[in-house]
């Protein structure tokens, strides 16, 4: 069994797809290529149902199936983290607990749509500690885009005050650096533990989060290892090399970044490197349009003579 996660957890922890076939049935073939691939580009965790992993769009039952057969297959190389955000604390619960003993690192907890205050917002997660119990460590997901939830930096730092198990930070908050910035400088001191933070937003500020303290990224990129290089290179001292490698990558991060229509992209180049059998979101979900292709192809072909050069 792989290391669960804690306050010290650093690197790129990859938000994995969710393969299905294309009359949108689970694709469990396609996960053992994608498991395998991950592991290959030098991730150092997984992150499976997220958002950008359709999480949203499964059955209790296809979550069960597929956390399961994920922890079966990477069996403790790498950890993996498991989305278990829900309304229900039941729910949430009991996917918690299949995961845990399945073998994952540790959960993902985004907050509940409507907590718009800070008072709810502490009961709730308070709550959710409880239920979980001491022993499962639980990322914080900060994605106010998404959830419409806004965490102050001093809730944050209460939370993980407050409840050992909240060791980790999804920072996603967008413009968040002054803020990544606070965390940072506030947690790891005489009254507040220090707390692991990796970022999302499919890196689109990387560097400039690694800069301001970030421990590294918890994000997808349909070219996991430019996450993984930037972010050796970056802890290895090399700014430099790793921004010039990051630059190379950006338009197609940016354009990956797409509201809509990103996880069809990220899909697609998954799809073109024979990672995934399919493309397919699932319904109902974006595809791509013929102008959409072209151009994908274009930047991927773009992408390749930058590589080259910086070779």
């Amino acid at each position: 069994m792989a290391e669960k996660i804690n306050r010290h957890s650093r690197g790129v922890f990859i938000i994995s797809v969710t393969p299905f076939s294309k009359n949108g049935a689970l694709d469990l073939e396609s996960a053992d290529r994608l498991i395998e691939f991950y592991i290959e580009c030098g991730v150092t965790g997984m992150t499976i149902l997220g958002i950008m992993g359709e999480a949203q769009k499964l059955s209790a039952q296809d979550a069960i199936q597929f956390s399961k057969h994920v922890l079966d297959r990477v069996a403790g190389r790498i950890p993996v983290v498991v989305g278990v955000s829900g309304a229900g604390l039941g729910n949430l619960s009991d996917l918690t607990k299949s995961v845990m003993d399945d073998g994952a690192a540790g959960v993902m907890v985004a907050p509940m749509p409507g907590l718009v205050h800070e008072v709810k917002l502490k009961n709730y997660f308070g709550e959710v500690c409880k239920a979980l119990g001491d022993d499962v460590p639980i990322c914080l997901q900060d994605y106010p885009q998404t959830t419409g939830v806004n965490f102050s930096v001093e809730t944050i730092l209460d939370l993980t005050r407050t409840y050992a198990q909240i060791v980790m930070l999804k920072h996603e908050d967008w413009p968040g650096l002054t803020k990544l910035s606070q965390v940072r400088a506030q947690s790891g001191t005489d009254d507040t533990p220090r707390l692991s933070i990796l970022t999302g937003n499919a890196a689109l500020f990387l560097p400039q989060e690694l800069q301001r303290g970030a421990d590294g990224a918890m994000t997808g990129f349909a070219y996991p290892e430019m996450l993984v290089n930037v972010v050796n290179r970056y802890q290895e001292g090399d700014l430099n090399a790793a921004e010039n490698l990051f630059d190379a990558y950006l338009p197609l991060v940016r354009y990956e970044h797409q509201l809509g229509i990103g996880l069809a992209i990220r899909k697609e180049i998954l799809f073109r490197r024979g990672v995934i059998e399919s493309p397919t979101v699932r319904a109902p979900g974006p595809a791509l349009s013929g102008v959409d292709h072209a151009e994908l192809t274009r930047l991927i072909e773009r992408l390749n003579v930058r590589l080259s050069e910086l070779q």
